[in-house]
């Protein structure tokens, strides 16, 4: 199976074209954007030579789904969705910086800790806290958001507010907006056997407003655990089972490879894509209690620009 790992296209009235680590985005005239989800996988910040398929899918309807089901706590720049792969929006001026919240001991974070940091991103973390431990309250643990090809950056509330960076009353709508969505996305994960550990929020402003942008709660931006055994692997000192994929930045470390200068990225076989991709439709079925309907790979690159076009001619 072929994935979906880049597009060319050229709609009427179209502006600008931006290729991200794993979205392109087409803007049109009226501050229309085209975003396209492709099969490319990301870690540490580098994309992976191979596509994994369906993620593209997995990921695009995924967010559909939560922009909706979170409308009412923010506005979001979602329009349409013409395509298992695309969704239709308004642009917006982002934010320079991804509202990160955590709920648990989690990844970047475990890491920060377990090399003996006791603050990240301005916030304290208290002492005694093992792998995957809960903490007490989510915490904020915002990035800047790098440029193209640049890697993301830990930075703390004082910094952002202090470099202006983003003002005052919109970072504390920000951080608002950012708590108030993990809440519900937690819920919704707990209804459905899981935790939602961690998470990234962006933000833009569209005629002045703030605007939830992007993807939401997905497997590329959250990570989950599953709640059944959670405390019982927890006091055993074991691994979480977890759909995220922090499976494959751990595939990665064992071979070697963090995205560090000098690294070499290790080849991914055949199987070990195919079971990425049979893992983001997990993710896609448990979190949504729905089954996933494989979109038609034959002409896929022929069938988004036809539903794009589809759209824009209506």
């Amino acid at each position: 199976m072929k994935a979906l790992i880049k597009t060319d296209y050229h709609f009427p009235k179209q502006t600008n074209y931006y290729k991200g680590k794993v979205r392109e985005v087409y803007t049109l005239e009226n501050d229309l954007l085209i975003m396209v989800a492709t099969d490319r996988l990301s870690a540490f910040d580098v994309v992976m030579p191979k596509g994994i398929p369906y993620k593209g899918q997995v990921l695009n309807q995924l967010a559909d789904k939560f922009l909706d089901f979170t409308r009412d706590i923010v506005p979001n720049w979602k329009l349409s969705s013409p395509d298992p792969n695309v969704t239709v929006g308004v642009r917006c001026e982002p934010l320079k910086v991804e509202m990160v919240v955590r709920g648990y001991m989690a990844g970047h974070a475990w890491r920060t800790y377990r090399d003996g940091k006791r603050i990240l991103c301005g916030v304290a973390l208290p002492e005694g806290l093992k792998e995957n431990d809960k903490f007490p309250t989510p915490i904020i643990t915002p990035s800047t958001k790098a440029d193209q090809g640049l890697h993301d950056e830990d930075i703390s509330r004082e910094e952002i507010l202090s470099s202006g960076l983003v003002d005052k009353e919109i970072y504390i709508q920000l951080e608002k907006y950012a708590l108030q969505l993990f809440q519900r996305g937690s819920e919704w994960a707990n209804e459905r056997g899981l935790i939602l550990v961690d998470t990234k929020y962006e933000f833009g402003l569209h005629n002045g407003q703030v605007m939830l942008m992007d993807e939401i709660h997905t497997p590329d931006s959250s990570r989950y655990f599953y709640k059944e055994g959670y405390k019982e692997r927890q006091k055993a000192g074991v691994e979480q089972k977890q759909l995220s994929k922090e499976f494959v930045r751990q595939w990665l470390i064992e071979n070697g490879f963090q995205g560090l200068e000098g690294q070499s990225l290790p080849d991914m076989s055949d199987a070990f894509i195919n079971t990425i991709s049979e893992r983001y439709i997990e993710l896609f079925e448990n979190i949504t209690g729905e089954k996933f309907i494989k979109g038609d790979y034959s002409n896929i690159t022929e069938r988004i620009e036809k539903n794009i076009l589809g759209y824009l001619n209506k």
